[in-house]
């Protein structure tokens, strides 16, 4: 409980921002939860998966994922203001073998993002 609360709570802070997508960054937050649970003396000699299934915990993988999610649903089904956040909404709008909530990605141009990071 300590944990999910005081610990958890910092890793999971943002992460739809700064999430991870290199596997050394992944396994460095990672590695935070599973001494977390060696901590407790009854679950020591099990292993990570079987400790996060005796404590009911999901991977921090997994709640980034999870969280992504649901802020990609937020903002396809109109939960944000369009006013503040214009950018966000990339619905593509094929005629054919598509639906409302389908994602077009758009590109972006190289010279335009130094440019921003210059001035």
């Amino acid at each position: 409980m300590l944990y999910k609360n005081m610990v958890r709570s910092h890793l999971d802070y943002c992460s739809s921002v700064w999430s991870p997508y290199m596997k050394k960054d992944i396994e460095a937050s990672e590695k935070v939860q599973k001494r977390a649970t060696q901590i407790l003396p009854q679950l020591k000699h099990m292993n990570y998966s079987d400790r996060l299934k005796a404590c009911k915990l999901p991977t921090l993988h997994y709640r980034r994922i999870r969280g992504d999610m649901i802020e990609t649903y937020k903002i396809m089904t109109g939960k944000y203001d369009i006013e503040i956040a214009p950018s966000l909404v990339g619905v593509c709008s094929s005629v054919t073998r598509s639906h409302s909530l389908r994602l077009q990605k758009n590109r972006t141009k190289y010279d335009l993002c130094i440019f921003l990071l210059i001035e």
